[in-house]
C-alpha cells in the first residue's frame, strides 16, 4: 500500500511539521507504524468519522496519526499528535481530507 503526506496548497506537509519535532525514539516508533500501514496492518487502528482515521502508538504521551485512505492502494497521512491534542488534531484531519477530496474532485 502507498503511504504519502497529504500537502496544502502551498506545498507544506501538517504531519511532516509534527513529525520532524519528535525526538529520535518518538519518531522511530511513527516509522514503524507506517511500515505496518503500508504493510496493511491496521491493528492499533479505529476510525474517527468521516472517512479520517487514526492509528494509536503505544509510546510517551500516546502518539496519534491520523489518515485517510484513498481506494485500496492510497493512505494519506494528514497530522499527527498525542492523547492530550487528540480533539483538535482530529478536527484539523477531519477538515484536510475534505480538502485533499475537494482538490481531488476539482482535477
Amino acid at each position: 500500500m502507498d503511504i504519502v503526506e497529504y500537502l496544502r496548497e502551498d506545498g507544506s506537509s501538517p504531519f511532516g511539521r509534527w513529525f520532524d519535532r519528535l525526538d529520535a525514539k518518538a519518531a522511530a516508533k511513527v516509522a514503524v507504524a507506517r511500515i505496518k500501514l503500508a504493510a496493511g496492518h491496521f491493528g492499533n487502528v479505529k476510525p474517527v468519522g468521516d472517512g479520517v482515521s487514526e492509528y494509536r502508538i503505544d509510546h510517551g504521551p500516546g502518539y496519534r496519526v491520523y489518515f485517510g485512505q484513498d481506494g485500496t492502494h492510497l493512505i494519506l497521512l494528514l497530522v499527527g499528535g498525542d492523547k492530550s491534542t487528540q480533539p483538535r488534531d482530529i478536527g484539523e484531519a477531519k477538515a484536510l481530507w475534505q480538502d485533499y477530496k475537494r482538490r481531488k474532485k476539482a482535477k
